[in-house]
């Protein structure tokens, strides 16, 4: 069984050791073993763990609802219910989240062309009919 840090577990995730105390201080990582001295001991499974905890914050999950998501865990086969739709929950969230994104994306490419055409052409004038103008400060 391999072992790791609590800095070699930072690197792995891209995330601070600061951030990591600051999940086992919110009792978001009671699966983690210590030695005798209070140093924390990772396992691969806590790795796996961790990376769930960083996906559910991605969606905009409160870490209060990720803790009493592993509590669920730790209660066994009586909460897959509620599990699972605590993930179908996230997943329509990340889905509207994509959504805006795409609309997002959609607006930068369209002025990536008009910059780019504007460019080419050496005005901004090529662009007189689809020109919006911003307000300008007085």
């Amino acid at each position: 069984m391999n072992t790791y840090s609590i800095g070699e577990v930072a690197n792995e995730l891209n995330l601070t050791v600061y951030t990591l105390r600051y999940y086992d201080k919110e009792g978001l990582m009671p699966f983690v073993d210590r030695t005798p001295s209070g140093t924390r001991v990772f396992k691969d499974s806590d790795i796996e763990a961790l990376k769930i905890v960083e996906c559910l914050k991605s969606t905009g999950m409160p870490i209060k609802e990720i803790k009493t998501f592993f509590e669920w865990c730790s209660e066994g086969d009586s909460t897959l219910k509620q599990r699972y739709e605590m993930f179908m929950e996230r997943k329509a969230i990340v889905e509207a989240q994509m959504e805006e994104l795409k609309k997002t994306m959609e607006l930068i490419e369209h002025k990536c062309w008009y910059y780019n055409t504007a460019i080419v052409a050496g005005t901004e004038d090529v662009h007189k009919e689809d020109k919006i103008e911003l307000p300008v400060k007085d």
